[in-house]
């Protein structure tokens, strides 16, 4: 006779509660997340950013999976199916740049707990183990984040990885076989992209076991508030400033043949960038790089004071915040040329850093054993502040460089603004009447003129008046055909050899991303088409090039295109020189950023709710702790 439904239940109920007991997850799990000691100092400023870093390994892990959906890691259609995902995929922008920018903030959110830890001195025991745990999180997310910045494919993207997997060449006996590993061939290609993906794809699950060890206890009501904070900061990055972190070159596609005139990597990566750099030994740079991380294993073991945190000990507290504003040093100095000044102070800047943990630690933990009076409060709040002005100013310098440009008064420059469909309309009219003998647009398809205040018969028209190459035939050959609105703004020329032959042997750039791909952006392009003039005296040209003042090195290719009357618009708009310039800057902006309104749009609605999720939460934290608080009693 068989047992009852609910007795076999309640069996298999045990036997399951049994396993899961004996398995090592589970005493892990216990361990870090409940049983872990958790200082006391986890009541201040900083004690939320571990659970915030949790959250955005989520969210990342989340839009990583969507992306690989539509990723493709090939050489020649990697960059060109990243754009397919911002422009082609429903909402692709979105999660293409809450991935982006969610890594900044990742790193932030990390670098931020690390330096926090470093000044509690959370690495004392019995914490041990979750720092050494904690560093090799670091290791992995700074492996995962560099193989995700070479999935783009951009400039930025080939050479960094270029540069990067070359040094690797220097270790003794076994440094070819590693680079001859990364790239699965002998130079970077399609093997290195393959390799790179699934990388990528699979250390995050590695990330996730490692932090589900290295977590400690939270309050979830002040989780949620502090999150939702968080949050609205990570709004308006994703959906007001979405490419403020990243450099321009990257919208540019690999090219192996065309070198960048500076090489700079992601942000986080600046301060181990500049380390590298300031070896003149190839060997012993990789060397310093590497060593710049793992020296934080030592830690524990280089710091044996007794005392707690920065608070009681003067001098460290000092030490730790020339340690921090050294470290942002580090990162400026990893954004500019590796020469000069700039050479002499990253030597400086990495001896300092390594001094740090082999030497001042080390000698402050006889020094300053214990507490020892106060806090030197104009050294250590002087140093604080510089280092909080250093960061601040670090993070709103934009990448890219170059002169500054004059600034335009753009439609869409505000917080609510938006593209003007009559500005679009001219700038689509001298794109079609001058601009498209030499340049097409392949990511741009003329369906999305309708976008311009178009209507489907104009579309049409546009697209009939094209001629697109279309095959192959019954016959096995390729023919032209009028162009349909599904398909992209042709190129002229059939090739890029045949472009450059008809163009003195320079290769005129598609237009689809010059916006977004040109420091400055429209005031740039602005820029080069009023820049034309005569060279001064005693300067020599190049043969068939003219003088640009805003183009770089001053000596461009294309001759000038805008004239003043060059244009007659049917709404009777200026057609001076400027007024056209800014047309047609305007409409290669809106080719390079078509989801802006929508982005913007989106960011509105998500603003409201952060801001309804922020009202009551804090409502929650007052709640909490008012039931939480002890009662006072009243004397008589």
């Amino acid at each position: 006779m068989t047992a009852p439904l609910s007795s076999r239940a309640t069996r298999l109920g045990k036997l399951i509660a049994t396993a899961v007991d004996r398995l090592p997850l589970s005493t892990q799990i216990r361990r870090g997340v409940v049983d872990h000691p958790v200082p006391n100092s986890f009541e201040r400023w900083g004690r939320l950013v571990g659970s915030l870093a949790a959250f955005l390994l989520a969210v990342m892990i989340a839009t990583g999976v969507i992306l690989a959906m539509h990723y493709t890691p090939h050489v020649d259609h990697a960059f060109d199916s990243v754009e397919r995902i911002m422009r082609d995929v429903s909402s692709g922008w979105m999660v293409r740049y809450v991935h982006k920018n969610g890594a900044s903030l990742f790193f932030a959110v990390a670098y931020i707990h690390l330096f926090r830890c470093l000044y509690l001195r959370s690495y004392r025991p019995p914490r041990e183990r979750m720092w050494r745990l904690g560093v090799c999180l670091l290791l992995l997310m700074t492996a995962t984040a560099f193989m995700g910045y070479v999935l783009p494919w951009g400039q930025m993207s080939l050479w960094g990885a270029t540069v990067i997997t070359s040094a690797f060449s220097a270790v003794p006996v076994v440094g070819e076989r590693i680079v001859a590993f990364l790239w699965g061939g002998y130079a970077i290609g399609t093997p290195t992209l393959n390799r790179f993906f699934v990388l990528h794809f699979l250390l995050p699950f590695a990330i996730f076991g490692v932090t589900v060890a290295h977590l400690g206890r939270r309050r979830l009501i002040k989780d949620l508030f502090a999150l939702g904070i968080f949050l609205a900061a990570g709004c308006v990055l994703v959906f007001w400033f979405p490419d403020h972190l990243g450099h321009p070159d990257n919208y540019v596609p690999a090219d192996p043949a065309v070198t960048p005139p500076h090489l700079m990597p992601e942000w986080y990566f600046l301060p181990l960038y500049a380390v590298l750099r300031a070896v003149p030994d190839k060997l012993v740079g990789v060397v310093a790089m590497a060593a710049a991380l793992l020296v934080l294993f030592a830690v524990p073991r280089l710091d044996r004071s007794s005392a707690h945190g920065g608070r009681p000990r003067p001098w460290f507290a000092v030490a730790f915040w020339l340690f921090a504003l050294d470290c942002i040093l580090l990162g400026y100095i990893g954004a500019k040329p590796a020469e000069g000044v700039w050479m002499i102070a990253a030597r400086l800047a990495t001896a300092y850093y390594f001094l740090h943990f082999l030497l001042v630690l080390p000698v402050l933990t006889h020094v300053e054993p214990a507490a020892r009076g106060r806090l030197p409060g104009l050294a250590a709040t002087g140093l604080k502040a510089l280092t909080v002005l250093a960061a601040v100013l670090a993070v709103a310098s934009p990448f890219g460089g170059g002169e500054t440009l004059r600034a335009q008064d753009w439609s869409w420059r505000g917080p609510f603004g938006g593209y003007d469909p009559a500005q679009l309309q001219r700038g689509h009219q001298v794109y079609s009447q001058s601009c498209a003998a030499c340049h097409g647009m392949k990511r741009v398809r003329f369906r999305e003129l309708a976008a311009l205040g178009y209507g489907e018969a104009e579309i049409a028209a546009f697209a009939a008046a094209r001629f697109v190459t279309d095959g192959p035939d019954d016959e096995g050959e390729m023919f032209e055909r009028p162009g349909l609105p599904s398909d992209a703004f042709p190129s002229p020329f059939p090739n890029d050899r045949a472009a450059m032959a008809a163009n003195g042997g320079a290769k005129p750039p598609d237009l689809s991303l010059l916006a977004k791909a040109s420091a400055g952006g429209a005031d740039y392009v602005v820029a080069i088409l009023n820049g034309y003039g005569e060279p001064p005296p005693g300067t020599e040209m190049p043969s068939n090039t003219y003088y640009n003042i805003a183009f770089p090195g001053h000596a461009i290719a294309m001759a000038p295109q805008i004239f003043d009357g060059g244009f007659e618009f049917a709404d009777g708009a200026p057609n001076d020189a400027a007024a056209v310039a800014r047309d047609i800057a305007a409409f290669l902006q809106w080719a390079s950023e078509p989801e802006l309104e929508a982005r913007r749009a989106m960011g509105l609605r998500v603003a409201v709710f952060l801001l309804t999720l922020l009202v009551l939460m804090y409502a929650l934290k007052r709640r909490d702790r008012a039931v939480t608080m002890p009662k006072r009693r009243v004397k008589t």
